[in-house]
């Protein structure tokens, strides 16, 4: 997934408390934080109210953000926490929801939905920081230094993570290759995290 950034100079005139800018940043990050939301919490109820807690901690701590990484990264971070935090605090996994019988008559012309659907399933079955690894690295194609940042974990941590939730899937999918992205890709890393802005929820 390729991710859009947000304009630099709308996310400093929000940081001065222009309520349009703000407004127009928080529409241009909603979509990255429902697709993080989304695959974390696995269900739309669950994820709807995830988003709408990492789009407030945004809105509130976007004041503090000082430039050091892009502010899309960042706010990747806050809606990463905000739903690790929501699971936690659950002591559950996340349960999908069922397709709707039009998904599944999509489906059936678009093998692609029943992929990620499958997927789905998946990562649910997953431990929080497993999912959240495999996310941050296969959906959003961020490297290890950053995950790790974003995690606030060791480089060595992101890679036993990747390592086991990617055996994991592949034993879930009973595939080897399986579609949410490559499962065998190697490591390349660099030996210090790219700091980042402190989340605004810890």
């Amino acid at each position: 997934m390729v991710t859009q950034p947000v304009d630099d100079l709308l996310v400093q005139r929000a940081r001065r408390g222009d309520r349009v800018a703000m407004e127009s940043v928080l529409e241009s990050l909603a979509p990255q934080i429902w697709n993080i939301a989304r695959r974390l919490m696995g269900n739309d109820t669950d994820a709807a109210d995830a988003s709408q807690e990492a789009l407030i901690a945004v809105a509130r701590g976007l004041s503090t953000f000082d430039g050091r990484s892009a502010v899309t990264t960042w706010a990747h971070r806050v809606a990463t926490n905000a739903c690790l935090d929501e699971l936690r605090r659950r002591h559950r996994r996340p349960v999908p929801t069922e397709p709707p019988p039009e998904a599944l008559a999509i489906a059936h012309h678009d093998p692609n939905v029943v992929d990620r659907l499958e997927v789905d399933r998946a990562l649910a079955a997953l431990p929080p920081d497993f999912r959240a690894a495999i996310v941050l690295r296969e959906v959003f194609g961020h490297d290890y230094d950053t995950i790790a940042a974003l995690l606030d974990c060791p480089i060595g941590t992101v890679r036993s993570r990747l390592s086991r939730a990617r055996a994991l899937l592949a034993q879930e999918l009973e595939l080897i290759d399986a579609p949410l992205g490559n499962f065998s890709d190697p490591s390349h890393v660099s030996t210090t995290a790219t700091p980042l802005p402190k989340d605004p929820r810890r």
